[in-house]
């Protein structure tokens, strides 16, 4: 099982300058919740914005430069289809990004796991559009802005459609 997870604005903003342009607690702990205990994939310029290691998680990098050095745990790749082959076939997989990585996955995703963040602001990277012939949305759940949130943001789940 293959999952993009993101968080992306209506524009499908994901972030500038290798960092999110939002702080929202509640998506944190969601991707907390569903990626603890995985193998999660992701592109070099996102495992070096991560602020450490995420804790519980074997994380794949990839990464074109033969000589990157990867922390003890960690295991780098040079493409997506040999990332998936680094994880365990019964294993739930975790695509995290970045832009990139998530337009290669679209392909071979089960299931995108996004957070919807209403709002569309400046970015250099985007998320990919969603196509309704291939995806549906099976779940959506809203959260209004609060004290901790300075957004309107909804869970989202799609499922291919086979």
């Amino acid at each position: 099982m293959i999952t993009i997870i993101a968080a992306a604005a209506e524009n499908n903003a994901l972030g500038i300058n290798n960092q999110m342009i939002w702080h929202l607690p509640d998506d944190f702990k969601r991707f907390r919740t569903l990626t603890t205990g995985h193998y999660i994939i992701m592109g070099r310029k996102t495992f070096e914005s991560l602020p450490k290691l995420l804790p519980n998680r074997t994380h794949v990098i990839i990464t074109r430069q033969q000589d990157y050095p990867v922390p003890e745990g960690c295991i780098r790749v040079n493409s997506l289809e040999e990332a998936i082959k680094a994880c365990p076939q019964d294993e739930t997989i975790f695509i995290i990004g970045g832009g990139e990585i998530y337009k290669q996955s679209m392909a071979i995703a089960d299931t995108i796991e996004l957070t919807r963040v209403y709002t569309n602001p400046e970015a250099d990277a985007y998320f990919p559009e969603i196509n309704p012939h291939e995806w549906q949305l099976i779940s959506d759940e809203f959260h209004p802005k609060d004290d901790k949130h300075a957004f309107d943001f909804s869970f989202q789940t799609f499922t291919k459609i086979k």
